[in-house]
């Protein structure tokens, strides 16, 4: 427990960049593996230290974590602390080999990127790309392997979320996130439109919330709409949006060993130190790491955000969502709270 009284209950590990794509919208700029990435011997350290400051759960990512060489080795060290791990991946590398190895090392979720019908899916990332993704659907589920399925939204594949809404009903998948893209890494240099109809996509996990998996948006799309309590993929109505967790229950890491508050603040200027340096818990409590959040205040609020009766709960929305479009931490540039009856 940190001096904040703090745990990072939750953990966004980017186990390497190295990648079967670079994908028109990849946040981090995937595709090549970053020199000097963490050996596997330092990430079972790290993966050590995440048990010891009370990591309940972790969502491993890339690149694709399964070009990392000792994956399965980290898998397994965090699951024997107890942790929970859910694997995030483009599915372009899983067959059923691969998918039977992920059921023995009983991790909690496989989480699938597809972003659209296959000629939209194909387009922002490589030809063939949504057949393999198809296949691990296909194969994980047939595993045994809880599976759930993520969306970028775009101007392009929003949509559409009806025409991939009806082929993810062949898989019995048990929840679809629908999250805004990010203009950072290879989205900022301009090949993807990141805007879309916010509202849309609210009405859309509205309207399916009948579906046979739960539907939901992620926590960059929002705010307090009168729809709030049932559009994060928890169908008891009580899901509300809690403000953003980075540096206070959420840490993030990326392949070298950088340390943020959430893997989507990608940028240099948001790392608070580097497990090769100091570790992780030094790191986690430092009084002046993760100010953004750790002293956040109403004040710091901005436009529309600024006195918004749902201040103290939303302070903002998502801060690096804000950041990436605003310039700043502390405004939602697509609040929908009074835009949707």
């Amino acid at each position: 427990m940190s001096v904040f009284g703090l745990k990072p209950e939750n953990c966004v590990w980017e186990l390497t960049l190295a990648c079967c794509f670079s994908c028109k919208y990849c946040g981090s700029g995937g595709g090549k593996a970053r020199p000097g990435e963490l050996t596997t011997e330092e990430c079972l350290k790290v993966a050590d230290e995440l048990a010891e400051l009370g990591c309940r759960r972790i969502s491993m990512i890339g690149g694709e974590v399964f070009l990392h060489p000792g994956w399965k080795e980290i898998i397994t060290r965090l699951v024997r602390h107890g942790i929970a791990v859910c694997v995030i991946s483009n599915g372009y590398m899983i067959d059923s080999a691969l998918a039977r190895v992920l059921k023995e090392l009983d991790i909690e979720s496989v989480a699938l990127s597809i972003d659209g019908p296959r000629e939209v899916h194909d387009r922002y990332r490589q030809e063939g790309s949504f057949m393999r993704a198809r296949r691990a659907l296909g194969v994980l589920c047939d595993a045994g392997v809880p599976v759930s399925v993520i969306s970028t939204l775009n101007h392009e594949n929003t949509p559409l979320l009806e025409e991939l809404y009806r082929f993810l009903l062949d898989y019995p998948i048990f929840a679809w996130q629908l999250q805004a893209c990010l203009p950072m890494g290879n989205a900022a240099e301009g090949a993807v439109d990141f805007h879309f109809d916010h509202a849309e996509a609210i009405r859309f996990v509205e309207e399916h919330a009948e579906a046979p998996f739960a539907v939901g948006i992620a926590d960059n799309i929002g705010y307090f709409t009168p729809q709030e309590g049932a559009l994060r993929g928890n169908r008891s109505g009580l899901a509300c949006f809690k403000g953003c967790q980075a540096g206070l229950s959420v840490v993030a890491l990326d392949s070298i060993g950088n340390v943020r508050g959430c893997e989507s603040l990608y940028d240099q200027r948001f790392i608070e130190g580097n497990v090769r340096e100091r570790s992780l818990r030094e790191i986690w409590e430092d009084p002046e790491c993760f100010a953004y959040n750790r002293k956040f205040r109403t004040e710091l609020l901005k436009g529309k955000c600024a006195g918004c009766a749902e201040a103290e709960r939303c302070r903002g929305g998502c801060r690096s969502y804000s950041y990436f479009v605003k310039g700043h931490f502390y405004e939602a540039p697509f609040c929908m709270r009074g835009q949707i009856s």
